[in-house]
């Protein structure tokens, strides 16, 4: 019993220092503006953005240009409801080979209610995060995707995806990150809080959402 209540407390120090470390890269980066953007250069410059109409009737005589319009947007054009944002995040998944199932959260619903919800991912395993989304009215560039990390109240990392450049269709688009690897070992093994942003070259907050992962040493433990 004393052995086990000594790797107890030989566990707690360890992830006390863990935490430590990251309480001090999160002083050395407190608390910085969701839309900024370490790795872009300062001085960039977002192009002025045009109207879809604007776009539809540019160069008609150009095929090559033709061409690329057709395929950012679509054959023809778009129906638009006025009383729809731009553009509509409606949901994310943690795409795992290894899963025992889906781990999809619906962001069309009640997002206060998310922030209630525990979705697990064993560790180690490789996972990929994949968004669907939907473009209403205007062409929208620049789309990127925030996701801040935290631990016991501590923010130990920030995400920053760049999705790029969309025009408005009927269909979703759907945006896939690279292959991740879930941590592993006893020290990071527990509960995450997860605060996920949705946003453009414009800041253009389009949602902003809030959710828990926990990573288990098993998917059923």
């Amino acid at each position: 019993m004393l052995g086990l209540d000594m790797c107890e407390f030989g566990g707690q120090l360890f992830e006390l220092m863990w935490l430590m470390l990251c309480y001090r890269d999160f002083m050395a980066d407190k608390e910085t503006d969701v839309h900024e953007v370490d790795e872009v250069d300062v001085n960039y410059q977002p192009p002025a953005q045009k109207s879809l109409q604007e776009i539809q009737e540019l160069d008609k005589d150009d095929e090559s240009l033709n061409k690329y319009k057709k395929a950012l947007l679509g054959a023809g054009p778009v129906e638009i409801d006025p009383s729809v944002p731009n553009v509509q995040v409606t949901r994310l998944t943690l795409v795992c080979n290894v899963a025992p199932g889906p781990i999809t959260m619906d962001l069309t619903g009640d997002l206060e209610a998310l922030k209630k919800e525990n979705f697990v991912l064993k560790e180690g395993v490789e996972y990929r995060v994949k968004i669907h989304f939907k473009v209403n009215k205007e062409i929208v560039s620049g789309l990127k995707y925030v996701h801040h990390t935290y631990r016991k109240g501590l923010r130990v990392d920030k995400d920053v995806y760049m999705v790029g450049s969309y025009g408005p269709r009927p269909e979703e688009h759907e945006f896939l990150t690279p292959v991740e690897e879930a941590p592993k070992g006893m020290l990071v093994r527990g509960s995450y809080h997860i605060k996920s942003y949705f946003t453009d070259d414009d800041k253009t907050d389009h949602l902003s959402w809030e959710w828990n992962l926990n990573i288990k040493k098993e998917w059923n433990e």
